[in-house]
């Protein structure tokens, strides 16, 4: 019978896996099969590693779930893989559940295809980037026109903020307000003008004037502007104020060689420097040995030449610098690559770093290898997969073992009294056909053999219906295609005599030409089950039912009979061998033939059940998997 939770999360249109308490799959939805191509059976008592591209994966994965328990919720993002070794890019949604007592029963996981949203999101990042770097140039930069004598004619924002000057004062003076006394000796400005119409362009870096006398260091871009005729209509004019970048940098300088001469030695840790935008500014002796680079290979590059493609992919290296400005730190544990790009497991602390005046100059970032600690602990977690498995083979084995001592002790229990009782019987009535012959009374002699004979009899059915049982297993099934018309007609050939006696009403319904099995077994199953149909059924109008459908890639038998039917509580008991539930003289039997019925079924890989209803009627129903049997027969 389907669990109806289950059978709902199938209605889920994205993929939902249910995991127990130490990450192990127990159960996907169909949207699971769906997008990796994975069913139930191939996942069931998995990890997630199936998903992961990378073998060494139980580290991170460990780490998700423990995060899970820890915050509620855990979501990542990355490359994953489907059964047929393709990647798509996935969202992971883990979160703990708890019973009503609030134990912890295990883990509900999200999957969602992020694919095409990813491949989006990538080119809308790098259009977004390429807009911000545009704008951010325009807030930070003073940008405005000069006529062909290098007097002002437009201004902006930025220019404003840059040097002081509102619109009204700045338009109509010559740009040499800005210069220097020292520089306006020298013939500055004339010399930058004149070099911009020369040469198209004039670039420099050096001090500049604000409004208020103060001087600021300015980044300047001249450049000479013509129209379509190719006069020189003006300049445009772009100035960067570096005066704090310039300051920033020279406090960072005296920093870096403090802090260069305190931890360059240290080489149990990576620690190093980064500027305000990422990019490393020192490297010590633990970070050329944890990560395999040298100062001269790593200074002056962005910090995300240690991350994963999926981490740059997520825009990990900028979200951390992020956090850590906001927060003032930032720490996890993680893959990070080494100059060869292998792996190790790292434990990473960013901190962020100001100046005197509060602002942000840089960060420092705190490198730890605890690859050996991981491979310690992935050795532990393999040893209790492995102690997992072994106590699951052990389970299953002490399981059967149980259910064969107690078939043992059943069959010792009833058959020491099944099988001495028509020995008992025939003991009885032959004493007594001595009595009587003794005493001459000829008369009952016959009666006496008649029931000496009839308890034989019995008690040779008995012995062959447990030789037939116990010789089930060790029988080798053949594989061969029957045709089910003749199946069922053989049967009823064979169960003619008792047929014409009862004379029931029997409708066939088979809506299967051919079924596969082995045929011997498959009539022995059939005949037992009509046999039972003949012996219980209604007495005044007997009615018996066979029909054969397939159903759910399974073929489908059922056998129904009007008579006295089965009581509810008896209902599991009648697939017990030597289990009689009814000791009436009209209904003779073995108590074995069910239980011969219920291990055909088992090794044709099927089910037997039955529905039943005092005085209604009783039906049983089987069915046989042909793809699982043809697998392993």
């Amino acid at each position: 019978m389907s669990n109806p939770i289950h059978t709902s999360l199938n209605n889920i249109p994205y993929g939902i896996l249910l995991l127990d308490t130490e990450g192990y799959i127990q159960h996907c939805n169909t949207a699971v099969t769906t997008l990796t191509g994975y069913n139930n059976a191939e996942l069931k008592d998995k990890s997630l590693k199936i998903f992961y591209p990378n073998t060494d994966d139980d580290v991170k994965i460990n780490y998700e779930l423990e995060q899970a328990r820890k915050l509620k919720q855990f979501v990542s993002e990355g490359w994953r893989l489907k059964k047929d070794k393709s990647n798509f890019w996935a969202e992971f949604t883990l979160s703990p559940c708890y019973d009503e007592k609030n134990k912890h029963t295990g883990y509900h996981c999200t999957i969602l295809d992020r694919t095409q949203k990813k491949q989006e999101e990538l080119k809308l990042r790098k259009s977004e980037e390429q807009f911000r770097h545009l704008v951010e140039g325009v807030e930070n930069y003073s940008i405005f026109m000069l006529d062909t004598e290098g007097i002002i004619v437009t201004w902006n924002e930025g220019a404003k903020r840059i040097t002081g000057y509102s619109t009204a004062e700045a338009i109509g003076k010559h740009f040499s307000i800005f210069y220097t006394s020292e520089d306006l000796k020298k013939g500055k400005p004339e010399i930058e003008l004149s070099t911009a119409v020369n040469t198209g362009k004039y670039e420099e870096e050096g001090w500049r004037v604000r409004r208020n006398g103060t001087l600021f260091w300015g980044n300047i871009v001249l450049t000479a502007l013509y129209n379509e005729e190719n006069k020189l209509i003006g300049f445009s004019k772009v100035q960067l104020d570096l005066t704090e970048r310039r300051e920033s940098e020279t406090q960072l300088r005296q920093s870096e060689e403090r802090y260069r001469s305190l931890v360059e030695q240290v080489r149990d840790y990576a620690i190093f420097i980064l500027d305000e935008k990422g990019r490393i500014a020192s490297w010590n002796e633990g970070a050329k040995r944890i990560k395999g680079y040298t100062a001269e290979e790593t200074i002056g590059k962005y910090f995300s030449i240690f991350y994963t493609d999926e981490d740059i992919m997520m825009g990990k290296p900028a979200m951390e610098l992020r956090t850590a400005r906001q927060t003032g730190k930032y720490e996890e544990e993680g893959w990070r690559k080494k100059k060869d790009g292998s792996l190790f497991w790292a434990n990473v602390v960013l901190t962020a770093i100001y100046n005197h005046d509060g602002v942000h100059i840089g960060f420092s970032k705190v490198t730890r290898d605890l690859t050996e600690r991981k491979e310690a602990e992935r050795e532990l977690h393999a040893s209790n997969d492995r102690l997992r498995q072994l106590a699951n083979e052990l389970q299953a084995t002490n399981k059967q073992l149980t259910n064969i001592n107690q078939e043992l002790e059943q069959f010792t229990s009833i058959v020491s009294h099944d099988l001495q009782e028509p020995i008992r019987t025939i003991r009885s009535f032959l004493d007594l056909i001595d009595i009587k012959i003794d005493d001459k009374q000829y008369d009952e002699l016959k009666v006496y053999i008649g029931k000496s004979l009839n308890a034989a009899a019995r008690m040779k059915e008995l012995i062959i219906s447990l030789l037939n049982y116990s010789q089930l297993s060790k029988t080798e099934l053949e594989k061969s295609t029957i045709s089910t018309e003749n199946l069922i007609n053989e049967v009823l050939q064979n169960l003619k005599g008792a047929i014409e006696t009862i004379q029931p009403e029997i409708t066939v319904d088979s809506k299967v030409e051919m079924i596969t099995g082995d045929p011997v077994q498959l009539r022995q199953l059939l005949q037992n089950l009509l046999s039972n149909a003949l012996k219980f059924t209604n007495a005044k109008h007997p009615k018996i039912k066979i029909t054969c459908i397939e159903q759910d890639g399974v073929v489908k038998f059922s056998v129904s009979d009007n008579g006295i039917g089965i009581n509810e509580d008896d209902k599991h008991k009648v697939f017990e061998i030597f289990r009689r539930l009814s000791n009436s003289k009209g209904y003779p039997g073995t108590g074995i033939g069910l239980a011969i019925c219920k291990k055909i079924v088992e090794r044709h890989k099927g089910t037997i059940w039955l529905e039943s209803e005092p005085k209604k009627g009783t039906t049983f129903y089987f069915t046989i998997n042909p793809k699982d049997y043809l697998e392993t027969a």
